[in-house]
Order: C-alpha cells, then structure tokens, then sequence
C-alpha cells in the first residue's frame, strides 16, 4: 500500500511559530542594528533589543490572538448560517451539495447519493467542508497562535541579543548582521523543509528580504545619528 505524508495539518501552528521567529530575528536585529547605526552606546543597543524583544513577543501573541479570533469568529458565523439553512431548507442544502459534486466531476445520479449519504452522517460537517472550505486541520485556533508566535518571536529575538552580547567591542554591527542572517537562512530552510518546499528557495527568500530589512534600518539609523 502506498504511503503519503501529508503537511497540511501542519500549516496553522507551523505558520504562526515560522512567522513569530522569523520577526523576532529580523525585528530585534534591525531594531538593534539602527540604534548602533546611529553611534548608540553598547548599553543602549542591549536596553534597545530587550524592549523590542519584550514588546515584540507580547505584541505579536496579541496580534495574532485578534486576528485568528476574527477569523474563528467568521467561521462560527459561517457555520450558525448553514446550520440555520438546515433546519429549514434541507432539501436546498442537499441539491447544493449534490451540485458541487456534479462540478467536481461525479456524475448526478452519484452526486446525489454522496450528498445523501453525507448529509445523513453529518450534514453540517460535509456542508462545512465542501461547501464553505472548513476543515479541521485549517480551522482558526486563535490561543495556540497566539502562544505560539509569542514564544517563537521570543525564541527568535534572543538571538540577535546573545550576538550583541558576544560581540568584541566595536563588532556589534558586523557580528549582529551576520548571526541574525544566518539565523533566518536556517529558519527559511526549516520552514520550507517541514512544507515540502525547496530548501534553497525558502533560504534565499528569507534571506534576501533580511537583509534588506537590516539594510535599510541601519541606513536610517546613521542618518538619524549623523543630523543628532
């Protein structure tokens, strides 16, 4: 018998968790690569990191807590709408369905005995699935996305702080840039591995739009320090 794996299931705490990383690493790096850009003391790049880093990762748990709630609270709607329907124009629901199937491709006698027979088991559920595309493995979870994505973005934010603190002195430009640089390529090759996607176009991907990112803040933050 063959066998598959499958990746979809994955996608809801895997795209939180890739994205709180991944801004936790590119936001405190920029974030700390500006103020030393802007001839910042050492004291201050670190006071810097740790209040993006604080900040960040609350932020980023509150923010996807808001909008994955928003998109659970469409779902209920969704499915209050469609259960209402059921109650008072099944045999509606039933030709709607058998026409989805039709469109797919099964023909109408069979569409009909699948809407049937799906309807009987669980009518809300087969209209949830294939009428409105919601499914178990993508529907919104908004607490384990917030959870999530705030340690994840914590996770990713220490990064550039332990470069800060490791750096010799007067290397904290260079050294941040780089570790937070590699940091992303590995996070890029990660994700794109637990997807199925090729490795190098999710490295380079992540990489290029980091170190834009980095550039373009650090570019701010010498402006800013040369006209203070």
């Amino acid at each position: 018998m063959a066998s598959h794996i499958h990746r979809t299931h994955r996608s809801g705490w895997l795209r939180a968790a890739v994205l709180g990383a991944n801004d936790g690493v590119l936001s405190i790096s920029s974030l700390m690569l500006g103020v030393a850009a802007a001839l910042t003391s050492s004291n201050g790049i670190l006071v810097a990191g740790l209040a993006g880093l604080f900040g960040g990762a609350l932020s980023m748990g509150a923010g996807e807590y808001v909008s994955v709630s928003s998109q659970a609270d469409t779902e209920r709607a969704d499915l209050d709408i469609e259960q209402f329907t059921l109650r008072h124009e099944y045999d509606a629901e039933h030709a709607e369905l058998r026409d989805i199937y039709v469109l797919r491709g099964l023909d109408y006698e069979l569409a009909a005995q699948v809407s049937r027979q799906l309807m009987a088991h669980d009518a809300l559920g087969a209209h949830a699935r294939d009428d409105i595309g919601i499914t178990e493995a993508l529907t919104a979870q908004p607490f384990q996305a917030a959870v999530t994505s705030t340690i994840s973005f914590a996770l990713g934010g220490i990064v550039p702080l332990l470069a800060d603190t490791l750096a010799p002195g007067g290397t904290h430009i260079p050294v941040i840039a780089t570790v937070s640089l590699i940091f992303l390529c590995a996070l890029g090759a990660f994700a794109a591995h637990a997807g199925g996607a090729s490795i190098l176009r999710g490295a380079v991907r992540v990489l290029i739009w980091g170190a834009l990112a980095m550039g373009i803040t650090g570019a701010i933050g010498a402006i800013f320090g040369a006209i203070a």
